[in-house]
């Protein structure tokens, strides 16, 4: 299964770091970091080249002096040898002298005179070379100057070792300077012997090749006053007097340069395209977020990938909150778990209804809302189906429209029904007034005639008596509907309230005794009159006693029905007024108010019809006074209405 990013949004505000701005600066940095340090590399290089090159330079002048050195050392060593020959010469010292093989080969070889001395520096002997040395063709070392001279002594002891005299052999240094080996020398340098006075010697200059290098001079100890001058031909050239190596350099600049404009070509490209996409990504969600309509994408397995503003706001989660979840969802209704799973699996499936489907999701706060779903598939840009997409319309409102239609047909219907059987109760009542009166004319009679006779029990003579009294009170009721349903003004009296109040107990007495429920009346002693329908507020006090004997109907506990009156002093602006309260022990109010009791056709009776409450509110109003409805101390319901009561001044 390929694995699903959501899509991310950038900041289209994001403000760009330095780093990031300057990023296109970094080929040519580091371009211009190699150069440098191949500049620096190169510059160690020459540094150490030049330094073997010195050392070089000493070492050869060393070497050049130990030879010298080891030459002289081997014509001491052959002087030395022919000194302990003298002794043995006692005649014609000379012939002798320059006869002998020693002599002769050393003045082949170097010296140009030999001297024998006696112990008083008496000269005993000479021999003297007849002849120049001749210059060897290939020697390079040509002379520039002759005449300085040195030489070796050897002391001559005889045969008990004491000294004898000595022997001196004087040669001239140009000859040893041209008897020593220096070919290997002559490749690399110019060699200049000069003298103490700065005239040369001896040298190997050639007008065909001059030297290049430092000049380095050394002293050289086996000669008086004579200094070797090495000149290279080759001196170790800087990498700055390489066109090569400046080119090579240059040319990575060049391409650090190029490559740095191109990045920063390809930058601004890249900034021109992320600013159009912000923008493009910008507008979409603004047009995701103002739609009115819920948008979710998912994967094949059910997670959620995204959800735009009107989503979040439907179902009260933020994105955050939702984005990765899988089900069962927070939204779901507890009770309703597995309906949602099993749907969702076949939605999953591919068995989403093309019309969409209806379900019922909870909000964050806990309020229940109505959806509409609409699942179309989610393919990728290779079409490759990777989840779902969904459309979420809110159908709450148009629930709620279609129920308060329904209720609004209904209480038209009912509208409808009450103008009929109002005008039905009109019919009825002028129907009724002509049998009732009969009645009650009827039985006042008999009643007259049983209390003349003798004999007659007095239950009989109460039964009769409340037959005459309860068709007076249902012929008083007949004739204030038909008043009601007329154009007449309503007639009001004086009227003692406890009363009244107890004329409905009576009446009500039988009701309260069948629903087994106990009745406490505390009537005010004070009494009190008030100027009222008579019938109305019976009929108000009526329907509220019945109410509390429904409430407390089969209650476990038995039921309790109070009713009190009370005299209120100042209160209202200094009005004296009658409070009238009818409590119960039942389940109380249960979070109704008095205005969705009071509303038309609005019922908690199943065989209710929705009108008594509001009938009384608008009674009780209409004498001037106020109905409530609240919850009363230890339980149940208690509603109170108050009248004003008739001041001495009006009696």
């Amino acid at each position: 299964m390929p694995i699903v990013q959501p899509p991310q949004a950038p900041s289209p505000h994001q403000t760009e770091s330095i780093g990031k701005r300057f990023f296109w600066l970094l080929p040519g940095v580091l371009a211009l970091v190699f150069v440098g340090m191949m500049a620096l590399w190169a510059e160690l290089n020459a540094a150490q080249s030049h330094k073997v090159y010195q050392e070089t330079l000493v070492a050869d002048a060393l070497s050049v002096e130990a030879q010298l050195s080891g030459r002289q050392d081997t014509e001491r060593v052959r002087l030395r040898d022919v000194a302990a020959k003298l002794t043995l010469v006692t005649r014609d010292p000379d012939s002798n002298l320059a006869r002998m093989p020693e002599v002769v080969a050393g003045l082949d070889r170097l010296w140009n005179r030999l001297v024998w001395l006696d112990d008083n520096n008496q000269v005993i002997a000479r021999a003297e070379r007849k002849a120049s040395l001749s210059a060897n063709p290939s020697e390079e070392l040509r002379i520039q100057s002759t005449g300085q001279a040195d030489h070796y002594a050897a002391p001559i002891k005889d045969g008990q070792g004491i000294n004898r005299g000595k022997l001196l052999a004087r040669f001239d240094i140009t000859d040893l300077l041209r008897s020593t080996d220096l070919v290997w020398l002559n490749r690399r340098y110019e060699v200049n012997f000069v003298s103490e006075l700065g005239e040369v010697i001896a040298t190997t200059a050639s007008v065909g090749r001059p030297p290049l290098g430092t000049t380095y001079e050394k002293p050289l100890a086996g000669f008086k006053n004579t200094t070797l001058r090495l000149t290279p031909f080759e001196a170790p050239e800087s990498w700055r007097q390489h066109p090569k190596t400046l080119a090579l350099l240059s040319g990575l600049m060049l391409l650090g340069i190029a490559a740095s404009a191109l990045t920063r070509h390809e930058m601004r490209l890249v900034v021109r395209a992320n600013a159009q996409t912000q923008t493009e990504i910008a507008w979409r969600q603004a047009m995701e977020d103002s739609a009115l309509v819920g948008l979710r994408a998912r994967d094949a397995d059910g997670r959620i990938l995204y959800v735009n503003k009107t989503l979040c706001d439907m179902v009260g989660y933020s994105r955050a909150e939702l984005v990765g979840l899988v089900p069962p969802l927070p939204f779901w209704p507890a009770d309703a778990v597995d309906d949602m799973m099993a749907r969702n699996l076949k939605t999953l499936a591919g068995d989403a209804p093309a019309m969409g489907f209806e379900t019922r999701w909870r909000h964050k706060d806990g309020q229940l809302i109505d959806v509409m779903i609409f699942e179309s598939r989610l393919v990728n840009a290779k079409g490759i189906h990777i989840g779902w997409m969904g459309s979420i319309i809110d159908i709450s409102e148009r629930k709620r429209l279609e129920e308060r239609d329904r209720q609004h047909g209904e209480t038209l219907a009912q509208h409808d029904r009450l103008n009929d059987m109002g005008l039905l109760a009109s019919e009825l009542s002028h129907e009724l007034n002509q049998p009732l009166t009969t009645i009650l004319s009827y039985s006042a009679g008999l009643n007259m005639s049983l209390k003349q006779l003798a004999g007659v029990a007095p239950d009989d003579l109460f039964a009769m008596n409340e037959i005459v009294r309860h068709a007076g009170k249902a012929g008083e009721i007949v004739n204030w509907i038909r008043r009601q349903a007329s154009r007449s003004e309503l007639v009001r009296k004086h009227y003692d309230i406890n009363a009244i109040v107890t004329d409905v107990l009576q009446l009500r007495k039988q009701h309260i005794m069948r629903a087994g429920a106990k009745l406490i009346s505390d009537l005010s002693p004070d009494g009190a009159e008030v100027i009222a329908d008579r019938i109305g507020i019976e009929q108000v006090i009526s329907n509220l006693v019945r109410n509390a004997v429904d409430a407390v109907n089969g209650q476990p506990r038995g039921g309790v029905i109070g009713i009190s009156t009370k005299l209120l002093n100042g209160s209202n602006g200094g009005r004296r007024e009658i409070e009238v309260t009818v409590r119960d022990n039942g389940p109380g109010l249960q979070g109704r108010t008095l205005d969705m009791l009071c509303t038309t056709f609005y019922s908690t009776k199943s065989d209710g019809m929705g009108l008594g409450l509001g009938i009384c509110r608008t009674i009780i109003e209409s004498h001037q006074g106020s109905l409530l409805a609240e919850e009363a101390q230890g339980g149940g319901a208690q509603f109170r209405f108050s009248l004003p009561v008739v001041t001495p001044s009006a009696l």
